[in-house]
């Protein structure tokens, strides 16, 4: 009887995390739900909302009534920060982009993932905020709504059924941005966040290896780039 229960939970927890596992792969969503969050607007209003982040059309999404609308660019616009699970956004180039640290720099993160068309198991494509709507809108269902007056605007927002067709699988990457004396330096890999720094090379070099330094972990490029800001 015991051998039976053990194999029963054994036979579950595989398939609740071979279910997360898959949904991962899946989502194209930075946080795995819908949060309560804030909107700070640039005129002061706070507004209390469900959101995320839909890291392939690079929109925020928040969700009204039990539906899900992109928010607009007239909207990101007026929007000041947007606080998710302890977590700030702010806009940036029409997107929004995460603040993991604001010193004397301030270090964002552009998340980002490709999308991976079934058949074309070698072929990932990457979705910006207008290709993802003009060139590769079959991947989710989407429509533009007019939805009036949202937070003191008149614009319409995209809304979406966001859910991938069965097959397609989603691979999330990140695109560093920092920010210093008002110019802004973008960073796709090691190698530029090394030529940021061409002149802590040795510096640079040494850290990344005591550390194995992984442009995957989030937490490690974070602390790199505060130990070359301040040594």
């Amino acid at each position: 009887m015991k051998q039976f229960l053990y194999l029963l939970i054994f036979c579950l927890s595989f398939d609740m995390s071979f279910s997360q596992e898959t949904m991962s792969k899946r989502s194209h969503y930075l946080f795995p739900e819908f949060t309560r969050g804030i909107v700070l607007m640039k005129a002061g209003s706070k507004n209390e909302t469900l959101l995320n982040y839909n890291s392939l059309t690079e929109e925020m999404v928040y969700e009204d009534k039990g539906e899900k609308y992109a928010m607009g660019i007239k909207l990101v616009g007026l929007i000041d920060t947007v606080f998710i699970s302890d977590r700030k956004f702010i806009a940036l180039n029409n997107t929004f982009v995460e603040l993991l640290c604001h010193s004397t720099y301030d270090l964002y993160a552009e998340h980002k993932c490709r999308l991976k068309v079934p058949g074309k198991p070698d072929g990932y494509r990457e979705a910006s905020q207008t290709s993802a709507v003009e060139k590769s809108s079959y991947y989710y269902q989407g429509r533009n709504r007019e939805k009036g007056n949202v937070y003191g605007v008149e614009s319409p927002d995209a809304y979406y059924e966001m859910e991938l067709p069965y097959g397609y699988e989603t691979e999330p990457y990140t695109c560093y941005w920092l920010k210093e004396n008002g110019e802004l330096s973008e960073f796709i890999n090691m190698r530029q966040i090394m030529k940021h720094y061409d002149d802590k090379v040795g510096l640079f070099k040494e850290y990344v290896k005591q550390h194995d330094v992984k442009y995957e972990y989030q937490e490690s490029i974070v602390q790199l780039i505060q130990y070359l800001e301040t040594n």
